[in-house]
C-alpha cells in the first residue's frame, strides 16, 4: 500500500496550490549547465567590480546636499540642464517628497566650499525660475561617507553570518553551505551589474541588497524543508527525484510569492521616481536571481555535497538518544 500511494504522488508532483504541475520537473537534469552560467555570470560580476568598481553616491563619498522648493510643479530636465552647465561635475537632481521638492546632490569640488557651491548653485537656479526658494543644505564629509560604506559592509557581514548559523543550526552543514553560497551568488551578481552599467550605488541601493539576502534565502529554506520532509515521505525515491519532487511542489507558492512581490517593486520603479528607481531595479535583479539561485545553485549543490536520507537517520537518533534517560546506561 505504501509503495503504490508513493508512485502515485511521484506521477502526480504533488504540486500544491494554484498552479497544478502533472509530473515532475527534471530540473536536476540541466544543474551542471545552469551552474556552469552560474560561474561565468559570478566571475563576470567580480571582474566588473574589480576593474570598473561602484558608482558611489554622494553619501558615501561626500559633498553638498541641497533641497529646493518650487511653487509648481519643478521642471527636472530645466533643473539638471542649470546644474549641470555649472561645471560640478556629475551632479545628481531627483524629487523629493512632492513634485515640487526638488533633491541636488553636488560633488566635492576642489578649491570651493560646500557654501560656495549651494550659493552658485541658488542663484543659477533663481536665475533660471524665480520662483525656486532653498529648504535646506547640508555638507557630507569624506570622512562621513568612509564610516557609512564601513558600516554599510559591517552590516552586509553581520547579515551574512546571521544566515550562516541559522542554517547551521536549522539544517544538516551539506544544506547549509548550499543555502551560504547561493545567497552569496546573488549579492555578487547585483553588485556586477552595478558596476558594469556605472548605476548609482547609494545607502537604499545597500538597503535592497540586504532585504534581498532574507527574500532568497526564505526560498532556499522553504525548499529544503520540502526535501527534507520528502526523504521521511518517500522511502524508494532517488536525491534527485526528492529533489525534483520538492521543487516541483513548490512551483506554485514561488509564482504566486514571487509575482505578487515583483508587482510592488515594478510599481515602485515605474511610479517611485528617481529616489526609488535603483532601490526598484537591484530588488528585482535580487527576485530573479534569488528564484534562479535557491533553485539551480542551492539545489544542486546540497545534492553535489551528497544529501542522503541517512543524514536525518542520523540527526535523529541523535536527538533520541539526547531525549532518552537511559542511552548511556550500561545493561
Amino acid at each position: 500500500m505504501w509503495a503504490c500511494t508513493e508512485n502515485s504522488n511521484r506521477s502526480l508532483g504533488k504540486s500544491d496550490g494554484v498552479f497544478k504541475i502533472g509530473r515532475d520537473i527534471p530540473f536536476m537534469r540541466y544543474a551542471l549547465i545552469f551552474n556552469v552560467i552560474s560561474i561565468a555570470t559570478f566571475v563576470l560580476a567580480v571582474f566588473f567590480l574589480i576593474t570598473r568598481g561602484l558608482h558611489l553616491s554622494v553619501e558615501f563619498t561626500g559633498g553638498t546636499v541641497m533641497e529646493v522648493s518650487y511653487s509648481q510643479t519643478a521642471d527636472l530636465a530645466k533643473v539638471r540642464n542649470t546644474v549641470g552647465s555649472l561645471g560640478f561635475g556629475e551632479a545628481q537632481v531627483q524629487n523629493f517628497g512632492t513634485s515640487r521638492d526638488v533633491l541636488i546632490r553636488l560633488p566635492v569640488q576642489q578649491g570651493k566650499t560646500s557654501a560656495q557651491q549651494s550659493e552658485q548653485v541658488l542663484q543659477a537656479l533663481k536665475a533660471a525660475s524665480p520662483d525656486v526658494e532653498l529648504r535646506r543644505t547640508e555638507f557630507v564629509g569624506p570622512q562621513v561617507g568612509r564610516e557609512l560604506a564601513a558600516d554599510g559592509l559591517k552590516a552586509l557581514a553581520f547579515v551574512v553570518i546571521g544566515i550562516m548559523i541559522y542554517l547551521s543550526m536549522r539544517f544538516e552543514w551539506k544544506y547549509a553551505v548550499a543555502g551560504i553560497i547561493a545567497n552569496l551568488h546573488d549579492v555578487i551578481i547585483i553588485l556586477g551589474f552595478f558596476a558594469l552599467f556605472q548605476w548609482e550605488f547609494s545607502l537604499s541601493v545597500l538597503a535592497a541588497i540586504l532585504a534581498v539576502l532574507g527574500y532568497s534565502v526564505n526560498e532556499s529554506v522553504v525548499i529544503f524543508d520540502r526535501i527534507r520532509e520528502n526523504f521521511r515521505r518517500y522511502r524508494k525515491m532517488s536525491t534527485v527525484e526528492i529533489i525534483n519532487n520538492s521543487i516541483t511542489a513548490n512551483i506554485s507558492r514561488t509564482i504566486i510569492t514571487h509575482g505578487s512581490t515583483q508587482i510592488m517593486v515594478l510599481s515602485m520603479l515605474l511610479f517611485g521616481g528617481e529616489t526609488l528607481h535603483y532601490f526598484s531595479v537591484a530588488l528585482t535583479i535580487g527576485i530573479l536571481f534569488g528564484i534562479y539561485s535557491s533553485v539551480f545553485v542551492a539545489c544542486a549543490i546540497a545534492m553535489w555535497l551528497g544529501i542522503k536520507r541517512e543524514d536525518l537517520i542520523k540527526s535523529s537518533r541523535k536527538e533520541g538518544d539526547a531525549n532518552d534517560p537511559n542511552s548511556g546506561a550500561v545493561v
